[in-house]
């Protein structure tokens, strides 16, 4: 992969790079498409990264799809698909890792220990060994993504990195790989998410700025559904993943929604400037 860069960049070709865990959906896809639109070469990875898996979190039970994922890379029109094992990036002598410090004590990482030193450290190894010059994250997951633009910022990686919006189902759900182990009646149901995002983006689109009346009405919104358990919501900085005493004008900001239907954790979120 390493030689194969090497030798496209000395050709002038500009790689972009999507870094997935498989289980491709149409969000992947369109990360896919926007990384066409700044690259002209583009490299999709697939790698189950078992790093940034808890101690109750069944890393061999994550979905795998190999010959459906193909399929689905090569009719998107990625040119490269790269497949590491984990032994080509955690030998037994391996004793490095990347921690991104501040962003990742909340919310995630409270919840997941570990999670994001294990996200930071593959990113790093990849972007060590595709090369790109621009990389795609999905902004559904709002705090992975702050702690990616952090990392490269504070270790002046000479990467640009984008973010992908929110793809969703019919019923507004975000599209993920954990929507396939819900009910059809609770897939169907938990749009209630999306929709009590969508009623705050109105509410904030028309001036309300306090946060406690946000807040409020998107927990009494999502309580309708009484198979959905609410992990955590807040509106957070964008550049700090703090809450703030009040909304400033000029500030972005993000409202995290993070709740478990029938056991499955779903992550939805609002990015938004005061």
């Amino acid at each position: 992969m390493q030689q194969f860069s090497r030798n496209e960049r000395r050709r002038g070709k500009t790689i972009g790079f999507v870094p997935t865990m498989g289980a491709l959906h149409q969000g992947h896809l369109s990360l896919i498409s926007l990384a066409k639109t700044r690259a002209n070469l583009v490299v999709l990875s697939i790698f189950v990264n078992p790093l940034q898996f808890g101690k109750n979190e069944d890393f061999s039970k994550y979905p795998r799809p190999i010959e459906k994922d193909t399929a689905l890379a090569e009719n998107a029109g990625v040119d490269v698909l790269f497949l590491p094992e984990a032994s080509d990036f955690y030998a037994e002598s391996h004793q490095t890792f990347v921690s991104v410090e501040g962003l990742t004590e909340r919310f995630e990482g409270a919840i997941r220990p570990g999670h994001f030193r294990g996200v930071s450290t593959v990113v790093m190894k990849l972007f060590g060994t595709v090369m790109p010059e621009v990389a795609v994250f999905g902004k559904k997951d709002a705090q992975q993504f702050a702690v990616i633009k952090r990392m490269t910022e504070d270790l002046n990686l000479d990467i640009e990195i984008l973010g992908g919006e929110i793809v969703r189902e019919p019923n507004g759900l975000a599209m993920s790989s954990r929507n396939m182990y819900l009910t059809e009646e609770s897939r169907q149901q938990a749009g209630v998410i999306s929709k009590a995002i969508f009623n705050a983006k109105h509410s904030i689109d028309s001036g309300e700025r306090d946060m406690e009346k946000l807040l409020l009405a998107v927990e009494s919104e999502l309580k309708t559904f009484s198979k959905l358990t609410i992990d955590y919501l807040d509106i957070v900085r964008l550049n700090d993943f703090q809450t703030p005493e009040k909304l400033e004008k000029g500030v972005e900001y993000v409202l995290l929604v993070t709740v478990r239907v029938e056991g499955v954790r779903l992550l939805d979120n609002l990015f938004f400037t005061a």
